[in-house]
């Protein structure tokens, strides 16, 4: 099976498979990708005979022809015009001159299967498996953060072995590796190491030096690098390059492999048709929608380029109810014991696949009278959609991987290779299941609906709704909900004799909605934490300790937020252990002085306190002289390369300071650190674990001054533990 392919200037296509004896290639010349033309509206009568005309003498234009296909999930098959092309390159310049060419008003016609990622397509349209057969082989190379945007290496790691030197010993013992292991993939630290190594070789005058498996080609670059901004957020895509015979993943552009391994990047493979390295890049969305192309393709359903899907019309008051999201039971501040945590199953992709939710199927013609969706009276067509077949068999795979893994762990002598095979390909699973839901209101969305969006919310709602009721008619009070997941304590007024038996209740509620409510987690206690400033308690910010077991579950302090420094980090989590064993707010403010004394001490190690955060802009569009500003001030001054979308990485040494001189960068030697700066930082982790229990910022330094006495029960906390 196919698991990389490679496109010539000349329009061959090279295939490499993969076998126990190593890769062999496949060369193909008649390869000729296709789009198709077609009207946008199945009313508009089209005339496409000039535009074939048209098309037929264009030179890179192979072949034209009439053919019978369906533009959608619900329309009968029309006439479109496919257009088969010499080169891949081709298919998005000559679809983009379809509007030109054309004597018809540009909205009557529509373009198809024009924007496929090449790989992606090649396998589609000559269906093609891009999973591999054999075992690959894999060789890192990796360069630390020092040698980021020169022009030349003086370091790098190959294999897990760190070389240094000249640019011929590097590129020695580079070529040397490719030649011992002959990697089927070569994962990058950044993909810049494949064009930066040839540029040595060229300057040092080495001319044999090749990662390529196909002489004539020494690599392409695939895209250039960029910055984008999703959901407020802004994101680094690097430039992209392709060595042919060999797959390329690149740590600082992957989703997949970064959150689950080599595995779960294999999983999707299979899934989506999309080969290793086009899916080691793509994002949870471009997979999503591999796969529903996928599933058109089987149905012989054009891909529209542009989405055009027009939102249905609503009453005013039906957009009000509409635009909303999923229930939330505000939780309540303070320390809960003796908690349950019950979660909806893949509660999203359920309501899509138990209520028939899709877009092909929402809001019917044929069944315009029912009122199938909870308060806004959406109908919901009986036959299946095509959003069913998509997720159905994602969320079956995933609940026997899942069953796999707990199998493996109840066994004396657990395989761990099986057991982070398995974790990885149920991580790559909910990432996909995850984001079925979010793809449905997103406007680029090749199939999504707004109303399908709406109406998964809608049943949510419903859902939680009827399990809180359920669940406080058994005797049980729901301390925090939100989304999917409810959590429970005994309700003190109903006596134990009268309480129903939670697993009991769990199957009743499953039953009754149709989609699997688990038992998550037994907690000794839990703590929901309030927002700062404020007595309103936060959502996904708590913690609590597990029952029967050593671990805490942590969710938004600061031990979770990835820009915290690994003192701070440990400082928190002792706390958290110093408060589990003794209740006490002394031994959490005992750490605490303890870890301030460390700091004024000067022992604590500066590579425990690096920050790490994300850069949002370049360094000219700041207009505030922030920590970020400081370090991006010294990372250029260094010709170090951080583009916005990309992390940095600093020690604050003198946050009174609004120059470069405010920080120093983590490779960076440092006898010196602010020591005021990291004081705030770890009153404000310890202010987490106890403003649950009443203490704020305020208190705690107080109580450092010695100025009060440290009694829990003075913050009411007593009557909370019992």
């Amino acid at each position: 099976m196919t698991f990389t392919i490679d496109f010539l200037d000349d329009g061959r296509v090279l295939e490499w498979e993969a076998t126990d004896d190593g890769a062999t290639m496949t060369e193909r010349d008649d390869y000729t990708p296709r789009f198709f033309v077609a009207a946008r509206d199945p009313d508009t009568d089209i005339d496409l005979t000039q535009l074939h005309s048209l098309y037929e003498r264009h030179p890179d234009v192979v072949a034209t022809e009439s053919v019978s296909r369906r533009s959608g999930f619900r329309r009968d098959d029309e006439r479109a015009l496919a257009v088969d092309v010499n080169h891949v390159d081709r298919v998005t310049p000559l679809a983009r001159q379809a509007r030109q060419l054309s004597a018809h008003p540009v909205g009557d016609l529509a373009s198809f299967n024009v924007d496929f990622s090449r790989e992606f397509r090649y396998c589609l349209e000559t269906n093609r498996d891009p999973t591999p057969a054999a075992e690959l082989s894999t060789l890192r190379l990796g360069i630390p953060v020092t040698e980021t945007g020169q022009d030349t290496y003086s370091e790098l790691t190959i294999a897990g072995e760190t070389v240094t030197g000249s640019a011929g010993d590097i590129l020695t013992t580079v070529q040397a590796a490719i030649e011992t292991h002959d990697p089927d993939i070569l994962v990058c630290s950044t993909s810049e190491i494949v064009p930066t190594l040839y540029e040595m070789a060229t300057a040092a005058g080495v001319d044999d030096f090749s990662l390529s498996r196909w002489p004539d080609v020494d690599y392409q670059q695939l895209a250039s690098r960029s910055t984008y901004s999703s959901y407020g957020r802004v994101g680094h895509s690097p430039a992209r390059y392709n060595v042919p015979g060999r797959a390329i993943i690149d740590e600082s552009n992957t989703f997949f492999y970064g959150e689950t391994n080599l595995d779960g990047v294999l999983d999707l493979v299979s899934r989506s048709k999309k080969p290793i390295q086009e899916l080691a890049w793509a994002s949870i969305g471009n997979v999503l929608t591999a796969i529903q192309i996928c599933e058109a393709h089987d149905r012989g359903v054009l891909v529209p380029w542009n989405s055009w899907r027009h939102e249905f019309f609503k009453p005013m008051g039906t957009l009000h109810d509409a635009d909303r999201g999923g229930f939330i039971f505000a939780p309540e501040v303070g320390l809960h014991e003796n908690v349950h945590e019950l979660d909806f199953s893949s509660l999203y992709p359920n309501i899509i696949c138990t209520r028939n939710v899709s877009p092909d199927v929402i809001r019917c013609d044929c069944h315009s009278d029912h009122k199938d969706v909870p308060g806004l009276g959406y109908s919901i067509c009986d036959d299946q959609g095509y959003l069913v077949d998509v997720l159905q068999p994602i969320i079956d795979a995933r609940d026997e991987i899942k069953a796999a893994i707990r199998h493996e762990k109840d066994l004396d002598n657990p395989d761990n290779d099986r057991l982070a095979e398995l974790k990885g390909r149920s991580g790559a699973l909910k990432w996909i299941l995850v984001a079925c839901f979010g793809y449905q209101g997103f406007s680029n969305a090749k199939f999504g609906r707004i109303e399908c969006h709406e109406a998964i919310n809608a049943f949510a709602r419903e859902i939680l709704l009827t399990a809180k009721q359920q669940l406080e008619d058994g005797g049980w009070r729901v301390v925090h909900g939100i989304v999917d997941s409810i959590w429970v304590t005994p309700d003190p007024d109903v006596d134990d004799d009268d309480r129903e038996n939670l697993d009991a209740l769990a199957t009743a509620i499953t039953e009754r909605v149709e989609i699997r409510l688990e038992h998550e987690a037994h907690y000794d206690w839990v703590a929901f934490v309030p927002q700062r400033e404020s007595d309103a308690g936060a959502l996904t910010k708590y913690f609590g300790k597990v029952a029967g077991n050593d671990k805490f579950k942590l969710r938004g302090i600061e031990a979770r937020q990835r820009s915290t420094p690994s003192f701070i980090e440990d400082v928190q989590r002792d706390c958290l252990e110093r408060f589990d064993a003794t209740k006490s707010a002394d031994a959490v403010l005992g750490r605490l002085e303890r870890a301030i004394d460390e700091l004024q001490a000067g022992t604590v190690a500066v590579e425990r306190l690096v920050e790490r955060n994300r850069v949002s802009k370049p360094l000219k569009g700041y207009s505030q002289n922030t920590q970020n500003v400081a370090a991006l001030t010294r990372a250029r001054d260094q010709d170090l390369a951080i583009h916005p979308g990309q992390d940095i990485e600093y020690v604050v040494v003198d946050d009174e300071k609004s120059s470069r001189e405010r920080v120093a960068l983590a490779h960076e030697e440092m006898d010196s650190y602010d020591v005021s700066y990291y004081e705030t930082q770890l009153i404000r982790a310890v202010e987490s674990v106890l403003s649950p229990l009443g203490w704020d910022r305020s208190d705690i330094r107080r109580e450092l001054s010695g100025e009060r006495d440290a009694v829990l029960s003075s913050f009411g906390a007593t009557d909370k533990l019992s």
